[in-house]
């Protein structure tokens, strides 16, 4: 393995749809309001979006190479890292360098929209790179603000954010798809850590998982995931969400057997990997159809 293909391994481009998801739904939320922005600026948020993933990602994997995490983790599909620079250790300076990069990129876009749009773009801008900085660092030695940190960055910082660049309102609809995706991102990350508790135990990491154990941790992964189909009826309901959202509980009987199954998979890791493949396909089917059902 080349050092490059480390870096790109590092970045977790598995991973990186999150990204213009959440800042695609911040899009057709703008679209919704009748006014469709530019194509350059479209272009740059879902740009903006991916590289501020992959910075994190990038960043992530760094520091916990560096910190020794990455050697004693048990790596899964869906946690423990890439493991890429435990077997290319050559590369973690260029692993650096690349976060930095793609951090510089982030802050010249948004630049670029503070230019166009003024001061109310540096709130979400400098909330986003600011979580970019301390996740793996800072973040991960405080329970609540780690299980809130994915949460943020994804859902009202990305989204939020979005519409401020593409001069767009902060309606009621804005704010019920951030609450969904700060609830359905941070469910995604704390479910993540379970097969990660004891390493990051070791590393002086201190989640929600290591707080409460894995048992009450699996359980508040249920109550996060479907209170973000909560949100979503409380949408339709009022009507904040338009009719078409509904094809975004598409996913809900998937997300009660998660809930069920999980507290009594957490010792058999064969099965709670299915668990976290499931997971993760409704997260990803949910923001799909809600930027369908959002669009139509």
């Amino acid at each position: 393995m080349s050092e490059s293909a480390a870096v790109v391994r590092a970045s977790r481009p598995n991973f990186l749809v999150l990204a213009p998801l959440c800042a695609g739904l911040g899009v057709a939320l703008a679209w919704q309001q009748g006014e469709p922005p530019a194509l350059l600026d479209t272009l740059l948020v879902l740009t903006g979006a991916v590289l501020a993933h992959a910075a994190v990602n990038l960043l992530n994997e760094y520091e916990d190479f560096i910190s020794g995490l990455d050697l004693i983790t048990q790596r899964t599909p869906f946690s423990g890292g890439s493991g890429a620079l435990p077997e290319l250790p050559s590369a973690a300076k260029r692993v650096l360098f690349a976060a930095a990069g793609a951090l510089l990129l982030v802050v010249a876009i948004g630049l670029y929209f503070v230019w166009l749009r003024g001061l109310p773009m540096l709130v979400p801008g400098a909330a986003g790179v600011l979580l970019v900085l301390t996740y793996t660092r800072w973040i991960t030695r405080s329970p609540v603000i780690c299980l809130l940190a994915p949460g943020l960055g994804f859902g009202p910082v990305m989204i939020l954010g979005s519409l401020v660049a593409l001069d767009a309102r902060m309606d009621p609809a804005a704010l019920t798809v951030s609450a969904i995706s700060l609830l359905l991102v941070s469910e995604l990350l704390l479910i993540n850590q379970i097969p990660d508790a004891d390493a990051d135990r070791q590393a002086g990491r201190r989640h929600l998982v290591i707080a409460l154990g894995k048992p009450a941790a699996a359980r508040f992964v249920g109550i996060m995931l479907l209170a973000g189909y909560g949100v979503l009826s409380a949408g339709l309901v009022t009507g904040w969400l338009p009719p078409w959202s509904t094809l975004a509980l598409a996913p809900l009987p998937a997300a009660f057997w998660i809930t069920f199954r999980l507290p009594s998979l957490l010792a058999d890791p064969q099965r709670l990997n299915t668990v976290l493949g499931v997971n993760v396909a409704v997260l990803l089917a949910t923001m799909a159809l809600l930027i369908c059902g959002l669009s139509l």
